[in-house]
């Protein structure tokens, strides 16, 4: 008998008869003789619900009440699979995870968990009881609601796998694995059947959506076997593992979206230094300096710093993912110039690769660094790793 920890996402719980499904798939699961842990997600579109109604309230909420709000939507989702499982004859109990046992730092809105204490969720396995965790919340020391920042649910299921030695980790979505980039934007994508932690961090870091990057960082450091699965399809899903058995060569693109470039003006020293830390400078003149902030962090910054800052542009940053990568910027900058993708800035870490466009531009220049540098089926059969033209 195994131990076997599966997160919902929201998509997944989205309606009441999404939720009934989720339901069988887990029975499904215990009926092949194991115990099941669940982390529940809030219902789709539940948490910009809150989000919208806190903003009716304030501009920029207080951080703490903004939690207190936002962690209700887990609260609804958890009871109800769980009143859907007893409805089946099934025992399973809900738990907030106050009541689980998951300790956070007291970073609002972006909380780290610090430590679990899992004798209540063991007592209840042992009893035959399927547990239901609400995702993406904890508790601080001094017992306030926090919560882990977006999906948030992907690190509560693992951290859960890990402190409960379960013996697999998996992450249903409304994808059927990890691809090489995001379908929506780019054709002709594949389902990555393997993906090291390293790549999947890098991916996830680099605004690849289908996994939280502090979740795959704590599956990597806790050795976690983590695999992405669809909640509407069966298969085999991706794979995260230490050493997969495919995956050499340039594996994958992130697109990271909703960005914009911001000028600064009249700024203290001590200003500049904290915003060289949190976002990525383009530009840094003794009279200018130019940084690159996601669109929801722009009304704060406006509130904090009034007429020393202005939007220039949206941008997007595409990120190519894999081995020797680096070796690859100027093939993947001449490629863009010479479709008309103007480049405001490319930098080069170990297996990636990064260039900041217009947001105008994203689609044409992910399907252009996609074709020409990702491992693609064709490539695979014809035994190449990368095709760069």
């Amino acid at each position: 008998m195994a131990l076997i920890v599966q997160k919902y996402g929201g998509t997944s719980v989205g309606s009441v008869e999404r939720i009934q499904s989720v339901s069988e798939r887990i029975i499904s699961t215990q009926q092949q003789g194991h115990d099941v842990v669940v982390a529940v997600s809030a219902m789709a579109g539940e948490t910009n619900r809150l989000m919208n109604l806190a903003n009716q309230m304030s501009e920029v909420p207080e951080p703490r009440e903004l939690d207190m709000l936002l962690s209700a939507g887990e609260q609804v989702s958890i009871a109800l699979l769980a009143l859907s499982l007893n409805q089946k004859g099934i025992k399973a109990i809900s738990l907030t995870a106050d009541q689980a046992g998951i300790y956070t730092n007291n970073r609002f809105n972006d909380a780290t968990i610090e430590h679990i204490e899992t004798d209540l969720i063991t007592q209840w396995v042992d009893k035959g009881y399927i547990v239901i965790v609400a995702g993406f919340q904890g508790r601080d020391k001094n017992g306030n609601i926090t919560t882990l920042g977006r999906g948030g649910s992907d690190t509560t299921a693992v951290a859960l796998a890990a402190a409960l030695n379960a013996d697999e980790c998996q992450i249903f979505t409304d994808v059927d694995g990890v691809y090489s980039s995001d379908p929506r934007f780019v054709p002709n994508t594949r389902r990555l059947k393997e993906i090291s932690f390293s790549d999947m961090h890098l991916l996830a870091k680099s605004g690849a959506k289908v996994l939280q990057e502090h979740s795959v960082a704590h599956a990597w450091n806790s050795s976690v076997t983590l695999r992405v699965l669809s909640s509407f399809d069966d298969g085999e899903g991706t794979l995260i593992c230490e050493q997969p058995v495919e995956g050499k060569g340039v594996i994958g693109l992130a697109l990271k979206q909703d960005l914009l470039l911001i000028e600064c003006n009249g700024f203290l020293e001590e200003e500049l230094t904290e915003l060289r830390k949190q976002y990525r400078v383009l530009i840094e003149r003794c009279d200018c300096f130019q940084i690159v902030v996601p669109k929801a962090a722009f009304l704060q910054l406006k509130l904090a710093f009034s007429t020393k800052i202005r939007n220039i542009s949206s941008l997007s940053i595409l990120t190519l993912v894999g081995d020797k990568v680096e070796g690859m910027a100027d093939s993947a900058c001449n490629q863009l110039m010479a479709n008309c993708v103007d480049i405001y800035q490319h930098s080069i870490e170990p297996k990636s690769l990064s260039v900041i466009v217009n947001q105008a531009d994203l689609e044409r220049a992910a399907d252009i660094l996609h074709k020409t540098f990702v491992i693609t089926e064709q490539s695979q059969d014809n035994n190449l790793m990368i095709a760069v033209s």
